[in-house]
């Protein structure tokens, strides 16, 4: 009886057991610091987060192509983001709920990892350790509210930064709890952004190992984003002056500090060795079992850009032959163009990303020909006068890939209409395109079947999303 009645309490004691088990794939809060392999595996998923299929890693690039006037959309697929292009979208559209609700999950996660760090992490790995690890969260948290920026915020340039921006979250949420903040400005968020992005600077390594100086931070990462970021604010004494810091005044171009970030000399290797000099930051991807590893069918920029017989994407949108493919100054010879494919039909394709399902492309964040020409156009909007260097810049740039031209605008609008053209042709697929447009209050040109956009006209930024308006009793619609 007592031998039983001793089996029968053991048996119930597992039982209890049985009921708080400690999870084998998934770590506790409260022990994700414990050690240096957990802490790394976390910096490393803030990177998966931000190259999520539904975030810069894939639909975030797709649409800063479709707001731009250089494709066609061929399947008016919702899903595929037929309203974007046709600047047609809705509080509950599927581009407008994932883009919100993707980059707010990579900036709570960033949130989350500060806090930790700061409050055992650092401790766990020291603080030369701990604040760099710091210094690559707070970069990618600034680049997904930059994102953001441009979907769902008024550009600066409209009223000097004073219009509705973002909730403004820089403290994790890891339990349920109040959801509720209001907007702050477009100035208050590119602040939060440039502190982010200074604090980078100071704390990231000159340079890292291998091709973590593609995939990884370092400093060149944060001084290369923040003449994005000051360009798309008009502030272009300073893009000058984060430049200055990297480029040298006389070519070659070549990066004097950190990282040796250089132009490549055949443009076409950076679409296929992804590793190269010129790659400032870029999202690696790859066949791992993980889903974080590559953006999957309908988020993939070759599933939407890319066609051929053998091995063909979904072909969303082919290029718009009245767009930049029909620029009688891009040459047939410029080596740019052989990154387009013509079909049988004779509709053009881009072919920057060309790798089949499952879409393992590396998805280039920024490159070193855009501050190059950050930094020309710079040049020339805060002078009013085209210097030296200015043509220097963009002629680097042209002549990489058509080295029998020179281009030699004379005036100031000359040479700011040549510099936004060669930025629709270096950079056309890559995202570029729309933020150029609205940072500088340009109407978005019609295509197709799809109206112009003006910057007063409604549309012109995104709505808001439904489930943040339904969850924030403090957010406002655009």
């Amino acid at each position: 009886m007592a031998l039983c009645s001793a089996a029968m309490l053991f048996s119930s004691s597992c039982k209890k057991d049985l009921l708080n088990p400690v999870p084998e794939t998934t770590v506790s809060i409260e022990f994700a610091f414990d050690s240096p392999f957990r802490i790394e595996a976390q910096a490393l998923s803030l990177y998966g987060s931000l190259k999520s299929g539904n975030f810069y890693g894939g639909r975030y690039v797709v649409y800063g192509n479709l707001r731009g006037e250089d494709f066609i959309n061929e399947t008016s697929n919702l899903v595929t983001a037929s309203d974007v292009w046709s600047m047609n979208l809705a509080n509950s559209a599927t581009s407008v709920k994932t883009a919100w609700a993707q980059g707010y999950l990579t900036i709570n996660r960033c949130n989350v990892f500060i806090d930790g760090m700061n409050s055992k992490g650092t401790s766990v790995v020291g603080a030369a350790a701990g604040i760099k690890y710091i210094a690559e969260a707070r970069l990618v948290r600034a680049l997904s509210y930059y994102s953001l920026l441009q979907l769902f915020a008024r550009p600066y340039a409209d009223g000097n930064g004073s219009k509705p921006g973002l909730p403004l979250r820089l403290v994790g949420v890891t339990a349920q709890g109040s959801s509720d903040m209001a907007r702050s400005t477009v100035d208050q968020i590119y602040t939060q952004i440039l502190s982010d992005l200074n604090f980078a600077e100071t704390n990231l390594p000159l340079t890292n190992t291998g091709n973590f100086n593609v995939t990884r931070a370092h400093r060149n990462t944060a001084i290369a984003l923040k003449t994005r970021v000051y360009l798309s604010m008009g502030k272009y004494p300073e893009v000058i002056a984060e430049a200055n810091k990297i480029v040298p005044a006389v070519a070659p171009f070549k990066a004097t500090s950190g990282v040796p970030n250089d132009l490549q000399a055949d443009i076409t290797a950076v679409f296929k060795t992804y590793t190269t000099s010129e790659s400032v930051f870029s999202l690696p991807m790859s066949t791992s079992a993980s889903p974080l590893d590559y953006p999957g069918t309908q988020n993939s920029l070759a599933s939407y850009f890319y066609f051929t017989a053998n091995t063909p994407g979904t072909t969303e949108y082919s290029l718009n032959p009245a767009g930049i493919v029909a620029d009688a100054n891009w040459k047939a010879t410029d080596k740019r163009r052989s990154l387009l494919f013509t079909k049988a039909d004779g509709k053009r394709f881009m072919a920057k990303f060309t790798a089949p399902s499952p879409y393992t492309d590396w998805v280039p964040v920024i490159r070193w020909a855009e501050v190059l020409l950050n930094l020309a156009e710079a040049r020339v909007r805060s002078t009013n006068t085209v210097d030296a260097q200015a043509l220097l810049l963009i002629n680097a740039v042209r002549q990489r890939s058509d080295p029998s031209t020179t281009l030699a605008p004379a005036t100031v609008a000359a040479f700011t209409d040549a510099l936004l053209n060669e930025r629709r042709i270096e950079f056309l697929g890559e995202g570029l395109r729309g933020p150029d447009l609205t940072r500088l209050l340009l109407t978005i040109p019609a295509k197709g079947s799809a109206p112009s956009k003006g910057p007063t006209e409604a549309g012109y930024i995104w709505p808001i999303s439904s489930e943040e308006l339904s969850l924030n009793k403090l957010m406002t619609d655009n």
